[in-house]
């Protein structure tokens, strides 16, 4: 789950996927957030808590700016497993920053709301935890009236329509639509998109499917010029005719070692030796 966290982010960081995601998801894809006006922002935030100050970081924030005044924090959020607490978590991110903007040293400045998006990116079944402050909180109904509810902006990319996904213009858009074919089909059909950040994509593809050969083939393509999914698959799948070719000599190759060991030609320890296997593992395959 962490290593999906962390290559998430990497994939995010980049302003041009980052407005990507905002104008379809926000703005049906209508292009109202430029990359270029885009600022990184500090994901951790400090709150003093029992005379302790705490720490809690977002996945990614970035401000967005005009003429050098904040306008908004858009703040990203992901999820591949829905988390029944995600409304208090979004509350104590956005809280945070309205209370850093509060401060007597920022009382000067303008301020700008704080805008957070959960971006679910499960497909095997729905979102189906709390998605308000209410649907979380046990509220006696007497005092109900005077508790304000908080509601996440919540967005299932597997489950959004083929017409949403296809807005998507940045490398977002091959992540949202394996998701969407996983969904759908149980099987993913690549076609001929041009990756634009093609490590990143390939580690965050690596740690969603937990296909190593995603990430093993970024050496394979670094200095190409273009390079699409449907490249990337068909070099996946020659590392896999060729790990079979290598797992099918190995096993041929034991096969022998087991034969001469069990006519006394060789020692179990000299036949491990000769595939680099130690003498326990040699054993389990000669049962």
């Amino acid at each position: 789950m962490k290593e999906k966290d962390i290559t998430q982010k990497m994939l995010e960081k980049y302003n041009d996927v980052f407005a990507d995601i905002l104008n379809v998801l926000l703005f049906d894809g209508r292009n109202v957030v430029d990359e270029s006006t885009l600022v990184d922002a500090l994901p951790m935030s400090a709150l003093k808590i029992d005379g302790r100050i705490r720490t809690q970081e977002r996945d990614i924030a970035k401000y967005w700016r005009k003429s050098k005044i904040n306008i908004a924090l858009f703040g990203l959020e992901n999820q591949t497993k829905p988390d029944k607490l995600m409304p208090l978590r979004v509350f104590g991110y956005d809280g945070a920053e309205y209370v850093k903007q509060s401060r007597k040293e920022n009382r000067h400045r303008m301020t700008h709301p704080v805008i957070t998006l959960v971006i679910y990116l499960g497909y095997d079944k729905n979102w189906n935890c709390p998605k308000t402050l209410f649907e979380v909180l046990d509220i006696d109904e007497d005092i109900k009236p005077f508790v304000n509810d908080f509601r996440i902006n919540l967005f299932e990319i597997a489950y959004l329509d083929r017409e949403k996904i296809d807005l998507f213009r940045s490398d977002f858009r091959i992540l949202a639509d394996y998701l969407y074919q996983m969904r759908v089909n149980r099987d993913y059909i690549a076609d001929s998109t041009v990756i634009e950040h093609v490590e990143d994509l390939l580690m965050l593809m690596s740690a969603m499917t937990g296909d190593n050969r995603f990430e093993d083939t970024i050496n394979d393509l670094k200095g190409k010029d273009k390079v699409n999914m449907c490249e990337v698959l068909d070099r996946i799948e020659a590392r896999g005719i060729e790990k079979g070719i290598e797992q099918g000599i190995k096993r041929g190759t034991l096969n022998t070692l087991i034969s001469l060991v069990n006519d006394g030609i060789l020692s179990i320890e000299e036949a491990a030796a000769r595939v680099d296997m130690s003498v326990e593992c040699f054993e389990k395959y000669m049962k």
